[in-house]
């Protein structure tokens, strides 16, 4: 994989197309809902991973196939194979599993989420680790883990989750696997949008991004991840040294000679 160039990358376990910098990943196998296999958890983490030095990727929009967006891990290629594991194999799965969200959360492109029908498990989660969320009304989002048996903290849902929506209302989804409806995750703020074309809006909020100053976007999200574990006073260093790099970019100065010049700057991202 050449990581400074992913525009063109050629995915095995999903599709990938990308235009004006937008990439989006369509979750692909609609007959079973877009379940995850062993094979396509390791290839989107490690694209993520490689997503952090690509150059010509500023967004990444994640969907699903055949209305859905994906069902979580495939019952028949990863829940079977797991009750045969020993706690080492299934340390190295749970770690790796937990190394996807690492990896979006780690990449400076901003990823939205657009969810349709059957959001459940891995696929909730991915949703959740997305930056920004679209969804139509038939969105049914469930972290289900605890109705197969396990505890909900998967893959970071105890820690990301709450800060979504509360911890209360995270709380009752992760107790109980029950299902979120797209309506009830709107007004909880788990989506942001809700509407009958969740990728439109989820490519027209992309494409907003592309638009604008796309290096400070990429210091957003960084802040955005990295403020979850600092104070107050910490934090209002920290963006001090986050803006003061910005205000070195070019875009900075695009901003400033267009306001002087009543024009609306156009961001090149440098």
């Amino acid at each position: 994989m050449d990581n400074t160039s992913l525009a063109a990358y050629n995915a095995t376990h999903f599709l990938w197309e990308c235009n004006d910098r937008v990439a989006t990943i369509t979750l692909n196998r609609p007959d079973r809902k877009n379940p995850l296999t062993f094979e396509s958890y390791a290839e989107l983490r490690d694209l993520f991973r490689g997503l952090v030095y690509a150059e010509d990727v500023d967004v990444v929009v994640i969907t699903g196939a055949g209305g859905n967006f994906c069902s979580g891990g495939d019952v028949h290629e990863i829940i079977g194979p797991l009750t045969k594991m020993n706690m080492k194999e299934l340390m190295a799965f749970t770690r790796m599993t937990g190394d996807l969200v690492k990896a979006m959360r780690a990449c400076r492109q901003p990823i939205i989420s657009a969810v349709e029908g059957i959001c459940a498990g891995a696929g909730a989660i991915i949703a959740m680790a997305s930056d920004l969320r679209y969804a139509s009304e038939s969105a049914k989002v469930a972290f289900l883990f605890n109705r197969v048996g396990l505890a909900g903290c998967d893959m970071g849902a105890c820690s990301i989750l709450p800060r979504i929506i509360g911890q209360g209302r995270a709380s009752e989804l992760l107790y109980f696997g029950r299902s979120m409806s797209g309506e009830e995750g709107e007004r909880w703020g788990f989506f942001n949008g809700l509407s009958d074309d969740p990728l439109r809006d989820a490519q027209a909020a992309a494409g907003r991004m592309t638009a604008g100053p796309t290096f400070a976007n990429g210091i957003t999200k960084t802040q955005l991840h990295q403020q979850w574990n600092m104070s107050v006073d910490q934090a209002i260093e920290c963006e001090a040294q986050a803006q003061a790099i910005c205000m070195q970019t070019e875009d900075f100065r695009r901003a400033y000679n267009a306001f002087v010049d009543k024009q609306q700057p156009v961001f090149e991202g440098n």
